[in-house]
């Protein structure tokens, strides 16, 4: 059974960092693209930013510049560094690969 698992959420200050961790079970998420998105409460899930196996990072435009992803590909691990936290960027944080699979969450709150 397809298996990613979310790390890392938490409460944190406003200006704060939190690393969010996405581990896949699968080795066939090597060769996928692996996303990040999020949902903010009454609000629809958003894509925050995507990396293929190979090249580079792709961000929405509200986390550009704060937010970077990465991959580990021999760990089926894919990270999201999340610097000078706002407020708004309270939500549930998704990771998805291959525009398909996706775990089920972890909170971020981001309090002023």
């Amino acid at each position: 059974q397809v298996q990613l698992v979310e790390s890392g959420g938490g409460l944190v200050e406003a200006g704060g960092s939190l690393k969010l961790t996405c581990r896949a079970a699968d080795a066939v998420f090597k060769e996928v693209t692996m996303a990040w998105y999020r949902q903010a409460a009454g609000k629809e899930r958003e894509l925050v930013g995507n990396i293929s196996r190979s090249g580079p990072p792709n961000y929405a435009e509200s986390v550009k510049g704060r937010f970077t992803i990465s991959r580990d590909i021999a760990e089926n691990t894919v990270y999201l560094q999340m610097n000078n936290l706002k407020p708004e960027d309270t939500a549930i944080y998704y990771c998805n690969a291959g525009a398909r699979y996706w775990g089920h969450g972890t909170q971020v709150t981001v309090s002023s």
